[in-house]
């Protein structure tokens, strides 16, 4: 699912969304079947859910390597003509939930309804019972290798977009090196924001992926985001050694292309080996490197769509691992991000810069470990850092936009099977943006809890 549809995700107001307290997670088990994951292909193979999924929708090396491979396993079940009529790879996911958002700091008139009466600022909090979007989604194969995903996603009231739709040539020139994928798509990002497995408002999405300092006006929202264009992807036969070009459309994945006319190139590689007694250690490097308008065409002094220009340059690179030990896997990604001076002072291409105005920069950090109990219970940690290495003016406080975020919870997997699955998911998550609140500069914070049902049939 689209956890950007899973409630009020926040990046457009990330600096009113941050910190609090540790929250004591109660762990749940039961007895229920060992399976974990989204059913229509457990149908399609007559697996277990467990065969691709480590902890639904995280996948495992062999899960990489069916979707590396296509949604293919080489065998006689994988060209959709092998099926029966009553086959429909179609599966269904929301969350009911209950959540409380609580961001101090927050400007608020000091008489409600009087905006006379001048502004304060307080903590807001609210609770209640809600529903995430929903995703229906569809996948799989149209001819033997070419592979397909369809997922049109709702946000929270029913209101729908494509999240994802792609098709894929596999194997080309009968080689798994090349594999060429077109329409709308994930990046192959160091870890899949699509299959995290948290999803709270604060906790939802990675910081480091969506980061942009304050007052900078990059259109860029960030590599978590899907994206239109095409990628030429390839691995070895186990995914070991896998590689990602992707050349997309500056739009964010957003269609009609009410951007700009720019294009933006996205690379990851990556490694893997195994260690004797620890388990699978991967190794990879990543890069975004695009362009943003800073101003448009204007028809009476409005904006025309379509039209950014004065284009300046900005990248996000780093590198990552994601190690195991037994039951124990650490995901840790590091990211160094800059944007142009002129999109950091938000100053358009044809004006002049401000006297000692200079490119933004700042490095990132996410750490997260998991820790698998047992096939029915997954324990979910994550710490996530942003510092600011250059301020785009000398003026502004050096710590001005540092993010430091944690996220505490567990997914109970009541059961999984090829039909359908249920998983109690309980979380609680926290993010500082420093001196960023809106009328006295000082750090603004919140936090989420949230606990519900996540289900898929």
């Amino acid at each position: 699912m689209s956890n950007a549809t899973r409630g009020t995700v926040g990046i457009n107001s990330a600096w009113t969304i941050v910190i609090s307290k540790i929250l004591i997670l109660s762990g749940l088990c039961a007895t229920s079947p060992p399976a974990y994951a989204i059913p229509a292909f457990a149908r399609k193979y007559s697996l277990p859910c467990s065969a691709c999924h480590e902890a639904w929708p995280e996948l495992n090396n062999f899960g990489q390597v069916f979707r590396d491979n296509g949604y293919q396993l080489g065998n006689d079940r994988d060209t959709p003509l092998s099926q029966g009529l009553s086959y429909w790879p179609i599966t269904f996911r929301i969350t009911p939930q209950w959540h409380r958002e609580s961001n101090e700091r927050v400007a608020v008139d000091s008489i409600p309804g009087n905006a006379a009466s001048g502004q304060i600022e307080q903590r807001v909090s609210t609770s209640g019972f809600d529903l995430s979007g929903v995703d229906i989604w569809t996948a799989g194969t149209l001819f033997k290798n070419v592979s397909f995903v369809i997922l049109p996603s709702s946000d929270p009231t029913g209101a729908f977009h494509f999240e994802s739709a792609w098709v894929r040539f596999d194997n080309l020139a009968g080689s798994r090196w090349m594999n060429f994928k077109f329409g709308k798509f994930e990046l192959d990002t160091p870890i899949s924001e699509k299959r995290m497995l948290t999803l709270s408002d604060n906790g939802g999405f990675y910081q480091n992926y969506h980061f942009t300092p304050p007052g900078d006006t990059n259109t860029f929202t960030g590599i978590g985001n899907n994206q239109l264009g095409f990628e030429l992807q390839g691995h070895s036969a186990n995914s070991y050694t896998r590689y990602s070009v992707a050349f997309v459309s500056d739009t964010n994945g957003d269609v009609n292309l009410d951007n700009g006319r720019g294009y933006d190139v996205y690379t990851n590689f990556s490694r893997a080996f195994e260690l004797s007694q620890l388990g699978l250690q991967s190794f990879g490097a990543y890069a975004f490197v695009g362009e943003s308008p800073t101003f448009y065409l204007t028809d009476s002094e409005q904006p025309i769509p379509g039209t950014g220009i004065g284009n300046k340059s900005f990248y996000r690179a780093g590198a990552y691992a994601i190690n195991y030990i037994g039951k124990i896997d650490v995901s840790t990604v590091y990211m160094h991000g800059s944007d142009s001076a002129f999109l950091g002072v938000g100053i358009a291409a044809n004006q002049e810069l401000p006297a000692g105005a200079r490119a933004p920069a700042w490095n990132g950090i996410i750490v997260e470990p998991h820790y698998t109990y047992s096939t029915h219970l997954i324990l979910v940690t994550r710490y996530e850092g942003i510092r600011m290495s250059q301020q785009a003016l000398p003026s502004s406080p050096q710590a001005l936009g540092n993010i430091d975020a944690a996220t505490i919870g567990y997914r109970w997997y009541v059961f999984m099977n090829s039909r359908a699955s249920v998983t109690w998911h309980q979380e609680y998550s926290w993010v500082r943006s420093r001196d960023t609140s809106p009328l006295t500069a000082r750090d603004a914070v919140g936090s989420s809890i949230f606990f519900g049902f996540d289900f898929a049939f």
